[in-house]
C-alpha cells in the first residue's frame, strides 16, 4: 500500500487517472477535496468502451450531506457514472476511506481500458515497438507500478530526441562532436528547431524521468505519471499535427498539377 502527499487529485483524476490502491491522504483543511470526490456531482469526459469513443458520463443526483467532514469517517462507497449517449453504459468505482484517507479499491473498466482509446492515434508518428512501451506504460501504471512505467516512457523520451538528432545530422552545420559530449537537456536545446517548441520549454522532464527511475518511490512515480504521461502525449501531438501539415501540402500540390495538367497551364 502507498502514501501520496504530493498534490490531491481532483475527482476525474481520481477516477480515471490513479491507480488502483493508491491511498491520498487530505488534512484538516483539505476536507472540501475529500468531500468532493465521495459526493462528486459533475460531468467527466471519458472514453465509453461500449460507445467505441468518447462520452459524457454523470452521476446520478443523490442525497449529499453538506458537512465537509462527513466523508471522513472510515467506510468504503461506490460510484456509478453513467454515459450520456446511453444510461445502461456505466462505469463502477469502489473507494475506502480510513483515517482521513481515500483509496480506489475497485474499478471497472479498468483504467487502462479507459485510457489506452485515446494513445492509438499516436501510432502513426511512433515505431512500433515504442508504440507498444508506450502502453506497457499506461498499464504498468494502472496496475500501480509507477518505476516500471517510468523506465518505459524514458525510452519514448529518448526515441523522439534520437529522431530529431538523425534529422539534425544531415545538414552541414551539424556539430556531431559537441553532440555527444552534451547532457540530454543541452542536446535538446542544440535540436531545438527539430524538436517541439512544448520540448525544448520543458525539457526538465527527462530529468524527471531519470530521478523516478532512480531515486522516486513508487508512490512519487505514480503522483508524477500523469503529468509526465500528458507532456508526451503533447509532443506526440506536435509531431501528429506537423504529419497532418505535411500530408496535407503533397495533397495540394499533386491537386494543383493534376488541374494545371488538365488545363493545359
Amino acid at each position: 500500500m502507498t502514501t501520496a502527499n504530493i498534490q490531491t487529485p481532483t475527482p476525474e483524476e481520481f477516477y480515471i487517472s490513479y491507480p488502483l490502491y493508491e491511498v491520498v491522504h487530505f488534512d484538516e483543511n483539505q476536507s472540501e477535496q475529500g468531500w468532493k470526490i465521495k459526493y462528486f456531482q459533475g460531468t467527466i469526459d471519458t472514453y465509453c468502451p461500449w460507445c467505441g469513443s468518447h462520452s459524457i458520463f454523470s452521476r446520478n443526483p443523490e442525497y449529499v450531506q453538506h458537512d465537509d467532514e462527513a466523508w471522513v469517517r472510515d467506510h468504503m462507497f461506490p460510484i456509478v457514472l453513467k454515459c450520456s449517449r446511453n444510461s445502461s453504459h456505466q462505469l463502477y468505482f469502489l473507494f475506502r476511506v480510513e483515517e482521513r484517507s481515500i483509496q480506489k479499491i475497485g474499478q471497472f473498466p479498468s483504467l487502462a481500458d479507459l485510457n489506452l482509446f485515446d494513445v492509438k492515434k499516436y501510432a502513426p508518428v511512433l515505431d512500433k515497438n515504442y508504440f507498444r512501451e508506450l502502453t506497457r506504460a499506461i498499464g504498468l501504471a494502472a496496475h500501480g507500478i509507477g518505476v516500471g512505467s517510468f523506465v518505459y516512457l524514458r525510452r519514448i523520451f529518448e526515441s523522439l530526441i534520437e529522431l530529431a538528432h538523425q534529422e539534425a545530422s544531415q545538414t552541414s552545420s551539424w556539430d556531431e562532436a559537441a553532440y555527444v559530449k552534451s547532457r540530454m537537456s543541452e542536446k535538446i536545446q542544440l535540436l531545438s528547431s527539430k524538436l517541439p517548441e512544448f520540448l525544448v520549454q520543458n525539457r526538465a522532464m527527462y530529468g524527471i524521468l531519470s530521478k523516478g527511475i532512480h531515486e522516486l518511490t513508487e508512490e512519487e512515480c505514480l503522483a508524477a505519471f500523469p503529468v509526465i504521461k500528458i507532456g508526451i502525449e503533447i509532443i506526440l501531438d506536435a509531431k501528429l499535427r506537423a504529419q497532418e501539415e505535411q500530408k496535407k501540402l503533397q495533397d495540394a500540390a499533386k491537386a494543383i498539377q493534376r488541374l494545371a495538367s488538365e488545363q493545359k497551364i
